[in-house]
């Protein structure tokens, strides 16, 4: 009997060891074939990155380095915290990556396209975010862009989830109406401002000699692949089963590029969805992608060593990503005109979906675009000059918008912000007042009276740049100090006096402006 006891024993513990050893070896290959492969969802627990991320340097980019970290992003060491949560059977802050079930709809590089997705079960609200990053428009640019910011034109190094902030968190707190939504991260490696829809027919139209006769191809020797507004289609088409055709309300949002490519896409969201069945209203949130055309005259057919205008990069840019503009804005231009639908105070009187533009009247990135860099080494009369008109020229082209959001400050990107709802205009807040345009969108659909006394068409009054106390704060590039107004412009080499400006009347002016209410 004490042999079989002891033989017995000796063949539980063998059991124990060899469901050890299966279970160890399933998590081994269940881990090598989610870290592999790109066709599916990605279900690894690694490294949380903030989604307010990107400096890229050039008109129509992701913001500028004040507050919002630089070109990789902010990495956090989040891997013990989202995997202890998912253990746990808790619910995460964190987005998850998704690659695109289509497998031929890529990145500039090839490899597959995707997004990240916050779920809120029993929302029927879908907030959807297209990050920006300005664009590349022939050979050089886009293999510059690719040796420089790689993860704006491959996914292979995309993080396993993102936490957002701004309109994209999940705390009441930081984000006290859209929260409680199910928010999707689209991440912009298609290089196109969103609005690619494959291969180019053509090669840029540059001229070329020898090798440079060869089409566009990246670093590894592949073609590059223009797929924005196609990336942006199959998104929708994934989040079929998780529920967006049940949607009530499909918020299409996006910052800068992203912006734009709000504007250049959101009649196309809304068919998509209607086609599916789908009783959605689909609306827009543009955050910085309201740009003006530039006053550099400058040619088509300029040197590579001269940067182009926005406008030229667009020009040229359309034919290589074969892009496509919203049908109704097509038609007003003849052809090789469609790059006017780029611009949103050419194309916003064409769409029939509601949009909300949110701009500051001093954008960064506008004046990136005339070579103006507030903080930097010097500024000219002339381009003084330059930034003061620009807040007038934007507030006249945003005259006609019917939901707007307008401080008058130099900055770049507002709604990912983790501070943005401390920016007021005459007193309200941004979250305030697309809290009073959804209120507003819903009486108009259920034949109700709107609401009073809930503004949403919020434009500075006050006429010069940081004139309106809840602006972001100025920073010297060389120093990295705050500055005002006035301090930066003596540090960039202006003088007060010659200019007209009397620090102590400006003072007094500001003062009477606050109280005024901006």
């Amino acid at each position: 009997m004490k042999i079989l006891g002891h033989v017995a024993f000796l063949l539980l513990l063998g059991g124990i060891w060899c469901q050890n050893n299966r279970n160890a070896k399933a998590s081994g290959k269940s881990t090598k074939k989610s870290g592999g492969g790109q066709g599916g969802d990605a279900v690894q627990a690694p490294p949380v990155v903030d989604v307010t991320q990107t400096s890229t340097g050039n008109t129509g980019g992701t913001g500028s380095n004040r507050g919002t970290g630089g070109p990789g992003g902010t990495a956090e060491a989040g891997l013990g915290g989202a995997a202890g949560a998912q253990a746990a059977g808790q619910q995460t802050d964190d987005m998850r990556l998704h690659f695109l079930k289509n497998t031929q709809v890529t990145c500039n590089d090839g490899t597959v396209a995707g997004f990240y997705l916050k779920e809120f079960r029993g929302s029927r609200r879908w907030l959807l975010f297209l990050e920006g990053g300005w664009c590349c428009y022939s050979r050089e640019t886009c293999d510059s862009r690719y040796q420089n910011i790689p993860r704006l034109m491959s996914s292979s190094g995309w993080p396993q989830t993102k936490r957002g902030t701004g309109i994209l968190s999940s705390q009441a707190e930081e984000n006290p109406h859209w929260h409680n939504a199910n928010i999707v991260f689209i991440p912009y490696c298609s290089s196109d401002v969103w609005s690619g829809t494959g291969l180019a027919p053509t090669p840029p139209p540059r001229p070329r000699q020898g090798r440079e006769k060869e089409r566009d191809r990246n670093a590894n020797g592949t073609e590059y692949t223009f797929m924005g507004s196609q990336i942006i289609r199959e998104v929708i088409k994934d989040l079929i089963p998780k529920g967006i055709k049940l949607a009530k309300v499909v918020m299409l949002s996006g910052t800068s590029a992203g912006g734009t490519g709000v504007l250049l896409n959101i009649e196309r969201v809304a068919s998509q969805l209607e086609q599916l069945g789908a009783e959605a209203q689909v609306r827009g949130l543009v955050d910085s992608g309201w740009f003006l055309e530039s006053k550099q005259q400058k040619s088509p057919n300029c040197p590579e060593t001269v940067s182009y205008s926005p406008e030229d990069a667009i020009k040229i840019g359309l034919r290589l990503w074969n892009g496509v503009v919203p049908q109704r804005c097509r038609q007003l231009y003849k052809r090789g005109e469609e790059w006017q639908c780029f611009f949103g105070h050419k194309l916003y009187s064409t769409l029939t979906s509601p949009v909300f533009v949110v701009q500051w009247l001093f954008d960064e990135e506008q004046l990136r675009g005339e070579n103006i860099y507030v903080g930097g080494q010097s500024l000219s009369e002339e381009q003084w000059q330059y930034i003061q008109n620009l807040g007038s020229e934007l507030k006249n082209s945003l005259s006609d918008v019917t939901a707007v959001f307008a401080p008058s400050c130099l900055s770049h990107t507002l709604i990912t912000k983790s501070n943005w709802m401390s920016f007021q205009v005459r007193g309200t807040s941004l979250p305030r007042a697309l809290h009073c345009w959804d209120r507003n969108l819903e009486a108009t659909r259920n034949n109700r009276t709107p609401a009073k006394g809930c503004p949403f068409h919020l434009v500075d009054t006050c006429q010069r740049p940081q004139c309106n106390p809840t602006c972001p704060p100025l920073v010297d590039r060389a120093t990295q100090q705050e500055l005002t107004l006035l301090q930066m412009l003596v540090a960039m080499g202006l003088d007060l006096k010659k200019l007209g400006l009397n620090p102590q009347g400006d003072a007094d002016s500001l003062a009477s402006m606050v109280s005024n209410g901006g």
